[in-house]
């Protein structure tokens, strides 16, 4: 029972923190800063987060293999559909932490790396966060909590709200209408989502 309290609990905090990270990216990206908070800091904490995200989506992952209530091996980690155990939704988790192992490795790397492919990596982490936030809600056994929901709704409101405000600065028009309809028919598409899946009696089981 400890290992399941313990894989939840990490798996909520990385996604979480995870959150936070992709904000924090997005704010640095704009260049906002003031009087009491710089850039420097954004990036620094930036940076730091990132990193914890790996710590806690290891913890996470350890806990899940280790947990004897399903067979997950630690393969499945990494490799999508080495489970079969809700193979679909731990894929897709699977499929988050290696585009985020790709973001932290080029990112502790970018002094050898030219701008333009330090810029197209780090460019998944729009996608990691979402496939993340999928994983939680198809794996996860107590995704009808009402607290557990109102964590997920905090951490769509937060991306989305952050996307939104950096569209408002952004020159290329085309790239903004697109960011604008993806923003928008990722809390859709999730609500039906929760609706048809994780909502109805049974899912869990």
């Amino acid at each position: 029972m400890f290992l399941w309290y313990a894989t939840r609990a990490t798996g909520v905090v990385a996604l979480v923190l995870l959150t936070i990270t992709v904000v924090l990216g997005i704010v640095g990206v704009s260049r906002l800063e003031s009087r009491y908070w710089s850039r420097v800091v954004t990036a620094g904490l930036h940076r730091n987060l990132a990193l914890l995200v790996v710590a806690f989506v290891a913890a996470h992952v350890l806990t899940t293999v280790l947990d004897s209530f399903v067979s997950i091996s630690l393969a499945a980690a990494f490799i999508p559909f080495a489970s079969s155990y809700r193979p679909l939704w731990l894929s897709l988790g699977a499929v988050a932490f290696d585009l985020f192992l790709a973001l932290v490795v080029t990112s502790l790397l970018r002094s050898r790396l030219s701008y333009r492919a330090w810029r197209a990596v780090h460019a998944l982490a729009y996608l990691s966060w979402p496939l993340a936030l999928w994983h939680g809600l198809g794996t996860g056994t107590d995704t009808r909590l009402p607290w557990l929901l109102a964590i997920d709704a905090l951490c769509l409101a937060a991306v989305a709200g952050a996307v939104l405000w950096r569209l408002r600065l952004a020159a290329d028009g085309a790239l903004r209408t697109a960011a604008l309809a993806g923003m928008v028919a990722l809390p859709i598409a999730t609500i039906v989502f929760l609706v048809i899946g994780p909502l109805r009696p049974g899912w869990a089981a």
